[in-house]
């Protein structure tokens, strides 16, 4: 199962009814937080998560409104006695811009390990879960998120038992390893021989701070969840859209008719949106699952039922 936090909604600045966007995940006891603008520790509070576990940090890119609220968070971290390594990723620049914020959190009691993003597409593999970045079209480098958890082949304990694979070795083929046999040098199991063929697994995609480009739609094909911004809802808006490398809601909800999610949340309101819900109708019309959430909206991911 994967727990999914959208702590905040807002964009550009937070507001009394609206914090800054930023998301939460946990999966298998490895929590991980998505952007951290000015705000982000209250909202945390707020939906009753802890900043303490935090194992991964993943920032889209360096405006105030995504990143501000980092000092704060090490400093609460730090005062929380953790001590394990804290996983940063983030743009090029991003160990530069970290250690500038740090200037008012200098003392850390934990190591912070900075991977920078280059390339168009990158990959990574954290703690059990699988991390695209993507970039974005903002007016600064910007990278969006996809999210994957893979799930293997259901055991076949019938066909280890026809091939008369130890009954010790049964579990580390389930996970996935290939082993020696310790009782007969030479003789390799594979978990092929073993498991059926992969199923479906978990997929959250998250993108923000963008023009609609197709790597978004590719990204977020299938996905459980499409999280993705809509800045604005007037159509007098577009031109403003266009200028400053936002998403209208009605652009956002194309996206999801092209990548066809299982769910679609809208996030990032600019500050002059006062009730994205009137907007709703319009959104719909266009992805009828289209949710526009408030901060705090939260959902556990379920793998499928078999």
């Amino acid at each position: 199962m994967l727990d999914v936090c959208l702590l905040g909604t807002g964009g550009m600045m937070p507001l009394p009814y609206r914090y800054l966007t930023s998301l939460m995940l946990r999966y298998n006891g490895v929590q991980l937080l998505v952007d951290c603008g000015e705000a982000t520790q209250i909202a945390m509070k707020e939906a009753k998560w802890s900043a303490k576990p935090i194992d991964v940090m993943c920032i889209t890119h360096y405006h105030a409104d995504h990143i501000s609220g980092l000092p704060g968070m090490l400093l609460t971290m730090g005062n929380a006695d953790r001590t394990e390594p804290l996983t940063m990723i983030g743009p090029k620049g991003l160990e530069r811009v970290v250690n500038s914020l740090r200037v008012i959190a200098p003392e850390l009691p934990f190591p912070i390990k900075f991977i920078e993003l280059n390339e168009n597409i990158e990959q990574l593999s954290l703690a059990g879960i699988d991390i695209t970045a993507f970039r974005l079209q903002h007016k600064v480098t910007c990278y969006g998120y996809k999210f994957e958890i893979k799930r293997g082949g259901r055991f076949d304990p019938q066909r280890a038992k026809e091939q008369e694979i130890p009954l010790p070795l049964w579990h580390r083929l389930q996970k996935g390893e290939t082993i020696e046999d310790p009782a007969q040098p030479g003789k390799i199991y594979t978990p092929d021989m073993v498991l059926g063929p992969a199923r479906r697994g978990l997929k959250l995609v998250y993108a923000t701070d963008t023009r609609p480009v197709p790597v978004i739609a590719e990204q977020a094909q299938d996905a459980d969840l499409f999280i993705c911004e809509g800045m604005y809802g007037d159509p007098e808006k577009v031109a403003k859209a266009k200028e400053n490398k936002h998403m209208m809601l009605t652009e956002a909800a194309q996206l999801a008719k092209q990548a066809q999610p299982r769910r679609f949340w809208l996030t990032h309101y600019s500050p002059s949106l006062n009730h994205p819900e009137e907007y709703e109708k319009d959104v719909r019309k266009i992805f009828p699952e289209a949710v526009l959430p408030k901060d705090g909206r939260s959902i556990t991911l379920s793998f499928d039922e078999e």
